[in-house]
């Protein structure tokens, strides 16, 4: 990836050269957000775009490529490229390819080859983290024997700052629900279930979001083949180191048969000596080739193990932010039910109210019947009497109260409700 479309700045990693290499990235982003609107993003049509270069030994380059230049030299389809496009949202993805391994975790977009790391060029605040200390570790190991390889240290870290954005944003969710769920429990109210809604959808965002990158990192444990494949420097390494070989092996066999081709006549005992020659040969190129496929499979054992090792640290890391999500959501879901459970005794309180007053209405409703009859315009002798209506009233109310002294012992024997 040395070769570049366009311009391409030189940037020295020293704090003295910074601010300006910060100010260029800036004016990119800006005329990039002039026409496309989203910032650091160019519209579809152009077919170049920035990107960060940052080889092996903490350099860093702004480079403008387009598509198919990337797709050349790394080697990677199109539809690889599409999971580093910022206008489309795509989960969480590592895919190990034959040159590269394409990197989409949250903000950080980037292709990892064994000699550089091409990363999107943006603002956002964990790709200039990732920047920034990629360079600091490559500087700061210069000079170190390292046992993890560049694509390994380059991987590495984009887990590393992925898994400290996610907990980070778990942090403060949980500092911002927690005073409002005990708020809530406490208070029942529509101002305090709308902050409750809201943070419960922010809260099923990031456990999406947190289970995407767990479940990319179990896939990646569980299949063999694709760490295998990820291991660029190993593979590079093969390919520079198997040609020799096989150059020399093709020198010697040619080299047999120069010989065996020089004597004139062909006597049958030379054509026997050529026979054996020929299969000593063969069998020296199949043992060669045995020997270094058990290398290869040795090495690649290893280094299987040693990827795994490191992914499931990382694996450690996020299931421990899910957990504490999942925490949060039953915390949740206990809030709801013990509201739940508050809003269904108010109501039993309310329907046993009720029916003390559906009983007494009853009872009242009676009382004014016998009121309406003895008002009416009968014959009868009762009226006779100045005092006879007056102890209709005392005998129907006492009658009335008694009624309703047998409502209440019913409802106590069908425990509708203490008394």
């Amino acid at each position: 990836m040395e070769e570049s479309h366009g311009h391409i700045l030189p940037f020295d990693v020293p704090e003295s050269t910074t601010s300006s290499y910060n100010n260029e990235r800036l004016n990119s982003s800006t005329q990039s957000s002039r026409v496309s609107g989203f910032p650091g993003v160019k519209k579809r049509g152009h077919s170049s775009r920035s990107w960060i270069k940052i080889d092996l030994d903490g350099n860093v380059k702004v480079l403008e490529l387009d598509k198919a230049k990337i797709m050349r030299q790394c080697s990677l389809p199109s539809r690889d490229l599409r999971l580093l496009d910022p206008l489309f949202i795509y989960p969480s993805t590592i895919l190990g390819r034959e040159k590269a391994i394409v990197v989409s975790l949250e903000q950080i977009r980037c292709i990892i080859t064994a000699e550089e790391v091409i990363l999107m060029n943006s603002l956002e605040r964990n790709v200039v983290q990732y920047e920034s200390e990629l360079c600091k570790r490559l500087q700061s190991n210069k000079d170190q024997a390292d046992d993890l390889p560049f694509e390994f240290r380059a991987l590495e870290l984009a887990l590393e700052l992925t898994c400290m954005s996610l907990d980070a944003q778990v942090k403060e969710l949980e500092m911002e629900i927690y005073p409002v769920l005990d708020e809530l429990a406490s208070s029942i109210n529509t101002l305090n279930l709308e902050r409750v809604r809201r943070l419960k959808g922010n809260l099923l965002a990031l456990t999406q979001r947190v289970q995407k990158v767990r479940d990319e990192l179990e896939h990646l444990m569980d299949d063999d083949g694709d760490m295998a494949e990820m291991y660029l420097t190993e593979k590079k390494l093969r390919s520079e180191g198997n040609t020799p070989t096989e150059l020399n092996t093709l020198s010697i066999f040619s080299g047999g048969t120069r010989v065996g081709s020089k004597s004139a006549p062909v006597s049958p005992v030379a054509s026997t000596n050529g026979a054996h020659r020929l299969q000593r040969a063969f069998s020296s190129i199949v043992t060669s080739s045995k020997q270094g496929s058990l290398i290869s499979s040795s090495d690649s054992g290893e280094n299987i193990e040693q990827l795994e090792m490191l992914l499931e640290a990382y694996f450690v890391v996020i299931d421990h932010t899910l957990s504490k999500l999942l925490s949060l959501k039953e915390y949740i879901d206990d809030t709801e039910d013990l509201i739940n459970i508050k809003l269904g005794n108010v109501q039993n309180h309310l329907i046993q109210f009720e029916l003390l007053l559906t009983a007494a209405t009853f009872v009242a409703t009676l009382f004014a019947a016998v009121a309406g009859v003895f008002g009416m315009n009968l014959a009868t002798s009762v009226f006779d009497y100045p005092s006879g209506f007056n102890w209709v009233l005392v005998i129907t109310g006492f009658g009335c109260a008694l009624l309703y002294f047998c409502f209440l012992l019913y409802f106590r024997y069908k425990k509708v409700f203490p008394l």
